[in-house]
């Protein structure tokens, strides 16, 4: 394909200053930056304009969002909160005793989690959809991290201190993130750390669950593949073999605890090898305050537990607020929430509740029963303190292997295995995070598999900091847009200028990178003569997405100027940003690397300003612009 040469010897129009941005004091800038670090949701703007008994009112309702609702509240309202509330606690009931066995607790703590944080999270959460309890994953995780140091068979009294102490540091912690507003740590765990975590977590749990199932007694307490089914294979005889009636039980539906146990009652089923709950107290919590222990050889262990546990229950907990608040057109605010949620676990661990988070599976059911406002959550609660009161005789005679069945079926959902292709076809890394948060969890450990995930998603984010994207620009024929040369394949390189556009904040982390990559872009262009006949004059750089620089970054412009005069080319940059500006100019005091006329708002103006300039193959020859004919 042969090129022509088009005249572009018209006259040049006067390129537009780059303008200064306005003068700023040090402190005018941290004022900024604090307030879009911090409160980018600027919380304040509704009380602006206001006069101070409506301040007071607002500011009541920001902290308690049970007063904004609450006065205009009425029967119809009621109606439809009382029917979920009553579907969610048939539910809820089951499942607490279920997931408090799963972290290896006394089945009642999961009853007293499901009565007490609710009525915590009716008054501070935002959230008109959520169902606060037990959750399978921060059960699993509480449960496997303290059953390392400590027996939950051999030593229970103290598994129970550590698991409501572990409690008051997730809720210390998820309440702090929310006061000091740094909900972004939670960020850190992506949709492919959790979609890959999740589904591990679900496998180990099932899995587990094959010690109810099968009956077995003697069962591994590690929380990995190859143990677990070591425990299955090596203890055959003893779990199939002796419950003659085990069909009874297993054969049950997942949802009929009722049926199960009066069959079980029926047949005395303790009698025929099947396990069961036993005997459960009656009446409401108890307080637990003097359970709590902030000293000792187990202190690190509990924080430890609590970190991970309240991240984990904080991600899914808004992350469930969210996901209902979008269907029904409503806000959910993530500050409120953190503080909600971390409120009502440290109101929870001292009223013998273990770890709650708002759950996918309550909160579903939530909003297909046609849930108004929170108070279906004070309903739910109701039931739960009717059933501690008078009921808890009644599941004396629940088998165990209807709580496993019932937790396989809440965790088998958690398995998403359409958003694992999707990720596959999106983003192949994202996809790697994802396989070593599953393999992680189910060959390791359930901790150290979330802890690999997220350091192979921490890399990602140093990669594409240290290693940030730069693209070589060129001129759509026929128009003044310059695009990535590498994606418009009709755009063409403008003879003498060398357009290069930097995609990332420039820091010390990158500026050795960016330096290499430019002279290296510039040794391609002159070894591979891309120019045509013209010599590299102008080397451009675009700044758009350049949106901060730090000190280190401001010496990166200072060494490229030295480089580039040795070869006898000069610098320019495109609409470099405000901060950014400010900058370069306060580190260039001798205004002899950063001139006025080598900076541009365009690349067009750029170039056809500096065209004028350019020194062209032969004398008296006009400036031609090559293009390649497509």
């Amino acid at each position: 394909m042969q090129p022509h040469l088009v005249d572009i010897t018209t006259e040049v129009p006067e390129a537009h200053p780059v303008a200064p941005p306005p003068k700023q004091s040090t402190l005018q800038r941290l004022k900024i930056w604090t307030k879009e670090t911090f409160f980018s949701d600027d919380p304040l703007r509704q009380f602006r304009g206001q006069p101070l008994q409506r301040k007071l009112i607002l500011g009541a309702q920001y902290v308690f969002p049970v007063l904004e609702w609450a006065p205009k509240y009425n029967l119809k309202l009621l109606k439809s909160d009382l029917i979920s509330g009553i579907t969610i606690a048939s539910l809820a009931i089951p499942q607490g005793i279920s997931y408090a066995k799963l972290a290896n607790l006394p089945p009642i703590l999961g009853l007293y989690s499901s009565f007490v944080p609710p009525l915590v999270y009716v008054v501070l959460g935002s959230s008109k959809d959520l169902g606060v309890g037990p959750v399978s994953i921060a059960s699993l995780v509480m449960g496997s991290m303290l059953q390392d140091e400590v027996s939950p068979i051999e030593d229970p009294d103290l598994f129970l201190k550590l698991a409501l102490t572990s409690t008051f540091f997730a809720g210390l912690f998820q309440a702090a993130l929310g006061i000091l507003r740094l909900g972004f740590i939670i960020d850190f765990l992506s949709k492919a750390i959790l979609l890959g975590f999740m589904a591990g977590s679900a496998v180990i749990v099932s899995l587990q669950q094959l010690k109810s199932l099968l009956g077995i007694k003697h069962f591994t307490k590690k929380m990995a593949i190859i143990p677990v089914m070591k425990s299955v294979f090596h203890k055959t005889d003893e779990s199939i073999k002796k419950p003659k009636l085990f069909w009874i039980s297993a054969g049950a539906p997942l949802v009929c605890v009722i049926i199960s146990t009066i069959l079980a009652f029926a047949i005395k089923a303790q009698h025929h090898g099947i396990s069961i709950i036993g005997k459960l107290p009656k009446g409401i919590n108890p307080p637990s305050t003097d359970k709590l222990i902030f000293n000792g050889s187990h202190l690190g262990l509990v924080i430890k537990t609590g970190f991970i546990t309240g991240i984990l229950s904080l991600t899914e907990g808004i992350a469930v607020g969210r996901t209902f608040a979008a269907l029904r057109n409503y806000k959910v605010d993530g500050n409120k929430e953190m503080m909600a949620i971390g409120l009502m676990n440290v109101v929870g661990c001292t009223t013998s509740c273990y770890i709650t988070t708002g759950s996918f599976s309550r909160s579903a059911v939530n909003n297909s029963a046609g849930a108004k406002t929170a108070m279906s959550n004070v309903i739910m609660s109701l039931a739960v303190l009717v059933t501690l009161l008078f009921l808890m005789p009644l599941f004396h005679y629940t088998p165990n292997v209807i709580l496993g069945a019932i937790i396989i079926t809440a965790v088998i959902g958690l398995i998403d295995i359409p958003a694992a292709y999707l990720l596959w076809k999106i983003d192949k890394f994202d996809f790697l995070v994802m396989l070593v948060a599953f393999f992680g969890v189910i060959f390791i450990s359930v901790q150290y598999g979330l802890a690999m995930a997220v350091g192979l998603s921490i890399l990602k984010v140093l990669l594409q900091i240290t290693r940030p994207k730069t693209v070589v620009l060129g001129k759509i024929p026929g128009t003044d847009i310059y695009r990535d040369l590498h994606h418009y394949k009709e755009a063409a390189r403008v003879p003498g200028f060398l357009i290069l556009r930097i995609e990332a904040p420039i820091n010390f982390a990158n500026i050795t990178y960016l330096h290499e990559r430019i002279l290296r872009w510039i040794e391609e262009v002159e070894e591979n003569n891309l120019m045509k006949d013209f010599s590299l004059q102008f080397v451009v750089l675009e700044m758009s997405a350049v949106s901060t620089v730090d000190s280190s970054g401001v010496s990166l412009f200072k060494d490229l100027n030295i480089a580039l005069g040795h070869k006898g080319v000069e610098l320019a940059l495109v609409n470099p940003l405000a901060e950014v500006l400010v900058k370069l100019k306060k580190a260039d005091e001798g205004h002899n690397k950063i001139r006025d006329d080598y900076l541009f708002v365009t690349v067009g103006e750029a170039v056809a300003s500096l065209s004028s300039t350019l020194k062209t193959p032969t004398v008296g020859e006009e400036v031609q612009e090559t293009v390649v004919e497509c």
